[in-house]
């Protein structure tokens, strides 16, 4: 800080500030007494996060007030309104508060100040105004309760609402593995009674080799099974109903959807029945009796086999579902993880996602822009899940359950930036510098707290040392977070 020689501490000019009119002419006294005015020349008074050693009122000038938004300094406010405080006016709660200066002012034109030390404005406070110093503690140290209530609440209500998401995401594949082992069960049994079937047949011995084989090759195929559209399906199944009754097989349309199903088709079926024909002794060769019904009792004995693969699958499916939520809900949480330490940005909003993947629905299309080879970065990874949370959940309520979410990644300088982008109406030009304040929400009574963005803002700039900012108009709303690559030194 630049500064001209001590000028001289007029009474009568400090009566004029708004600060100061109900004084009484000894406290004027007083304060010209232990306090003094400065000239301050073009440049900075003082810096956000040094000790605040005193208060400083604008006399005449021009200041400007910045905070540290990461590797920026934005602008707060520009004024040269005479009597304008700045600095240490937190001095009288004494070491409750951290008691550093919580921005960054700078002159741009030659100014004059009163400044009073902070110890000295701290002793006029509690001597002059007792009174006003117990209930502006009450109102800013009940204040603040009342958000750290309030933002442990939307946590909770947070955890409520991912907690119920969770248990029915978790309860479709374990409904569904319950449901197909009931099945399984089934099949199996049904295999039991077929097998005993074909071993009471006149030439067991020499044709059980062309069941297995059939039965294995059966297996194969229904791992190498293609993906087919209801259309492709339709016409195959009607295609294998049409064999299976010109051969005699009864209640062909009952089997031949579970033989689509594992992507068989007449070719093969006549692979099945030229193999059984062939097999010495076999049930279905010609010279056998009852070569029809033996056809059926092989094609039956391999359409079981068919579906307990096919059930066996969706049990692997199940669990495979159940153990990838069970590991998002971990990486979520990061209850087993480090507080702070290196972490890969995808992973965290992938698990997010998927916590989340019953609150999006179905009627919300996810699109995951990320940036191929970003680096990992330092960070609190289960803070950041919750400023995902935030995010997503505000753009899932904008969107009213239809529309697009885009996540997107990438390097941008020496950040990196994970923007969420959605397609709802847009935020109004009229609440846009309001949406990072706390307590201040568009959703209906009851539906918000108005700390989600507050929060996110805190974890992102005061955590992180990054940045969290909005752009908007209807259609494309973007909430951007920039995060340092490198820890905070």
């Amino acid at each position: 800080m630049s500064t001209g020689p001590p000028a001289v501490c007029r009474p009568d000019e400090l009566r004029k500030l708004f600060l100061f009119e109900k004084l009484t002419d000894d406290q004027l006294a007083w304060l010209c007494s232990h306090g003094h005015v400065e000239q301050v020349e073009p440049g900075p008074l003082y810096t956000e996060g040094e000790p605040a050693e005193s208060l400083y009122v604008l006399l005449d000038g021009e200041l400007v007030m910045s905070r540290r938004v990461g590797a920026d300094d934005i602008e707060t406010g520009r004024t040269s309104s005479v009597g304008v405080y700045a600095g240490a006016f937190m001095a009288y709660l004494g070491d409750r508060v951290p008691q550093v200066y919580n921005n960054s002012v700078r002159v741009t034109e030659r100014s004059r100040f009163f400044v009073l030390g902070a110890d000295k404005f701290a002793q006029l406070m509690n001597d002059w105004f007792p009174m006003a110093v117990h209930l502006l503690e009450g109102l800013i140290f009940g204040q603040k309760s009342v958000q750290e209530a309030i933002g442990q609440r939307e946590r909770l209500l947070a955890l409520g609402s991912l907690s119920a998401g969770l248990t029915h995401e978790l309860n479709n594949p374990a409904s569904a593995a319950v449901r197909a082992t009931a099945a399984l069960r089934e099949r199996v049994a049904g295999m039991r009674r077929k097998l005993g079937l074909i071993a009471g047949s006149p030439h067991p011995p020499m044709a059980l080799p062309a069941l297995v084989g059939l039965q294995e090759e059966a297996a194969e195929r229904v791992a190498k099974a293609p993906a087919l559209s209801p259309l492709e399906a339709s016409d195959r199944e009607d295609a294998l109903t049409d064999w299976l009754d010109e051969h005699g097989v009864a209640g062909g349309w009952e089997v031949a959807p579970v033989f689509v199903q594992a992507g068989l088709d007449t070719a093969w079926l006549d692979q099945v029945a030229a193999t059984m024909a062939e097999a010495p002794g076999a049930p279905g060769a010609p010279d056998a009796p009852d070569a029809g019904g033996a056809l059926e009792g092989a094609l039956r004995w391999l359409g079981y086999t068919i579906e307990t693969e096919l059930l066996m699958n969706e049990i692997a499916d199940s669990v495979t579902r159940i153990s990838s939520l069970v590991e998002a809900s971990k990486q979520y949480s990061q209850l087993d993880r480090a507080p702070y330490q290196v972490v890969d940005v995808h992973e965290l909003l992938d698990s997010t996602l998927a916590m989340l993947s019953a609150k999006i629905g179905d009627g919300i299309t996810v699109v995951k822009d990320y940036g191929p080879g970003l680096p990992r970065i330092p960070a609190y990874p289960s803070e950041l899940n919750q400023v995902w949370t935030n995010l997503i959940d505000n753009a899932v309520a904008a969107m009213d359950g239809h529309g697009t979410l885009t996540l997107r990644t990438a390097l941008d300088a020496d950040r990196l930036l994970v923007e969420f982008a959605d397609t709802g109406p847009g935020i109004p030009d009229d609440i846009k510098d309001r949406i990072f304040e706390p307590f201040f929400t568009t959703k209906p009574v009851g539906l918000g707290t108005g700390l989600g963005l507050d929060i996110s803002w805190r974890i992102v700039v005061n955590r992180h040392h990054g940045d969290l900012r909005a752009e908007s108009v209807p259609g494309n709303t973007r909430l951007q977070v920039r995060l340092p690559l490198e820890a905070a030194s």
